[in-house]
């Protein structure tokens, strides 16, 4: 349960949010440019071992690496293989299966990887690999752009495994195929309208992830179409109205009894509230940070896009990996990089005491599979 001494400062910015006012900023930023949260900056300095001043500078890099993807990937076409920010130069990377392309591809601001497969065969490998049911010992699968290859991850005391033995047999022929062993299986992140606040349903306590327009969206494991939500105190908020686990992890609860929905995450006084202002997608290599109700806020690393996770109860599919922790009742928490809301928290492996990694349903796939409309700043 929250300590109820963080709620009278939400509560006011619930207010606010209410009345159509803003965070005022601690400066003013210049027309046209993002304000750069210094609260955000502290976290990362805190959990990625920044300075103030690198923490800014990756701030400004990521923002134009960014707009530099989308570029890149139009120009690449057919033969964009995939792109990732690299946190040592600052820069954006793509990688392309035509040479000749190289120029203008470094003109557009991006330096450039020759590759053998294209995204388009990377997605296809996994496509064929979704199609089949994997036993516990196999962990996750995902596209790895820059290993250029479908990367499996199976559980090492598993490997020898008949049907984990079966799976990789099966995967290794499905196309560009690379096995890499981890030494636990992910966990969903359950035990039990602000992004990170906790809500209940039954005796499952989890998260929120974003506000939308009418309610807000969440992972698909914590409840089913039609169960009821209850929130921070305990009052009725709303209901499932859509939800999708396994296969996806998502879902959305429809809002009302007095509630109301505000473009803010949740910084639980480690940063400021954070304003959600759009769901532009940050690279592989970004920073990134997560709100949830059990471990509050923590910041780490984009590491992977478009990876299925097999759950216990099933496998997941196009999650993106992360080095941040988390813990049960995170499950369903805002991922957001800068201003810009990327998923909700779905499961993955480890603590905030120890370390760990988790993984998050990209918000954009919830929105369009629901038709919602993101409630922004």
């Amino acid at each position: 349960m929250r300590h109820m001494q963080s709620r009278p400062a939400a509560a006011l910015l619930l207010a606010l949010g209410a009345a159509g006012a803003s965070l005022t900023p601690t400066a003013q930023a210049a027309p046209g440019v993002p304000e750069m949260s210094p609260g955000l900056v502290q976290a990362m300095q805190r959990d990625l071992h920044l300075t103030k001043s690198e923490a800014e500078h990756r701030l400004s890099a990521e923002r134009h690496a960014i707009t530099v993807d989308r570029r890149v990937k139009s120009l690449a076409g057919s033969s964009y293989a995939g792109s990732w920010f690299d946190a040592d130069t600052g820069r954006l990377t793509v990688a392309t299966t035509d040479p000749a392309l190289a120029g203008e591809l470094r003109a557009a601001g991006a330096d450039v990887r020759q590759a053998v497969y294209s995204a388009a065969r990377l997605d296809a490998t996994k496509k064929q690999l979704d199609k089949a049911e994997a036993p516990k010992g196999v962990a996750a699968w995902r596209v790895d752009h820059k290993a250029n290859r479908v990367v499996v991850d199976v559980v090492a005391s598993q490997r020898s495994d008949n049907d984990v033995r079966s799976f990789v047999e099966g995967a290794l022929r499905a196309g560009p195929v690379q096995i890499r062993e981890v030494n636990a299986p992910p966990q969903p992140f359950a035990a039990g309208t602000v992004g990170g606040d906790p809500y209940y349903t039954g005796n499952v306590r989890c998260s929120i992830g974003f506000s939308v327009h009418g309610g807000f969206v969440t992972a698909g494991h914590c409840g089913q179409s039609g169960a009821a939500v209850r929130g921070w105190d305990h009052t009725a908020v709303g209901t499932f109205q859509g939800s999708s686990f396994p296969e996806n992890d998502y879902a959305w609860v429809s809002v009302g009894n007095g509630w109301w929905t505000v473009p803010v995450v949740l910084g639980w006084g480690t940063v400021p509230d954070q304003l959600v202002r759009g769901s532009n997608e940050a690279p592989v290599g970004a920073s990134i940070c997560r709100s949830g109700s059990t471990t509050r806020w923590h910041c780490g690393t984009v590491l992977a896009k478009n990876e299925t996770v097999n759950y216990s109860q099933g496998a997941v599919h196009q999650l993106t990996k992360t080095s941040v922790c988390a813990e049960p009742g995170d499950s369903g928490g805002s991922f957001i990089s800068g201003d810009q809301a990327q998923g909700v928290t779905s499961g993955g492996w480890g603590n905030c005491s120890s370390g760990g990694q988790t993984w998050y349903q990209p918000v954009n796939e919830i929105l369009n599979r629901y038709g919602l409309r993101l409630h922004t700043a």
